[in-house]
């Protein structure tokens, strides 16, 4: 059974689901789990880094825009931090032993790298449900671990629910026949 299980989670809306099912599979186990943060620019919530072109002509504004570009990434790494703490505190108040790392560099490799090192029997991880072109420029994370890994991959779907007050409207057609 899954005894070491790596739950890949970043800030989206659906990393409170992935960390859910992973929970539950832990307790279902009686495993362990690693919870994991990669910090990558492409990152929800991440910092734009600050483009340098134009900032010759202003030689003070390059390092303004640094500052406050490294006060941004202070402040997305503790967020992350902050979100591995708290997950971490009700997986141990449930009973199940975990540990947390929080890793800089391209999501998909350090998932697969980590679970690898780790020992990992199964990584839990969301999708984001890029499809098309999007897909095709900017990747998709889940996609490389699922080829990549060298355990098993569970991927958790964004549960979608209308909202309460969305009117759902149906349309009938009909056909006359003269």
């Amino acid at each position: 059974m899954f005894k070491k299980i790596l739950v890949a989670l970043d800030r989206s809306e659906i990393g409170q689901q992935v960390f859910k099912e992973a929970l539950g599979l832990a307790k279902l186990t009686q495993g362990s789990l690693m919870l994991l943060h990669v910090l990558s620019p492409e990152g929800e919530g991440s910092p734009y880094v600050p483009t340098l072109s134009n900032f010759d002509y202003y030689p003070g504004l390059s390092s303004q825009s640094f500052e406050l570009y490294q006060k941004q990434w202070d402040t997305f790494k503790n967020l992350g931090i902050q979100m591995l703490q708290s997950f971490c505190a009700q997986a141990n108040t449930a009973g199940v032993t975990t540990e947390f790392t929080q890793n800089i560099g391209n999501p998909g490799r350090i998932i697969c790298d980590l679970a690898h090192s780790y020992g990992a029997d199964l990584i839990v991880m969301g999708r984001r449900g890029r499809s098309g072109l999007m897909e095709l420029f900017l990747g998709s994370v889940s996609n490389y671990v699922l080829h990549h890994a060298t355990c098993s991959v569970h991927i958790v779907n964004l549960s979608v629910t209308p909202k309460t007050n969305e009117v759902v409207k149906e349309t009938t057609s009909t056909l006359s026949i003269n």
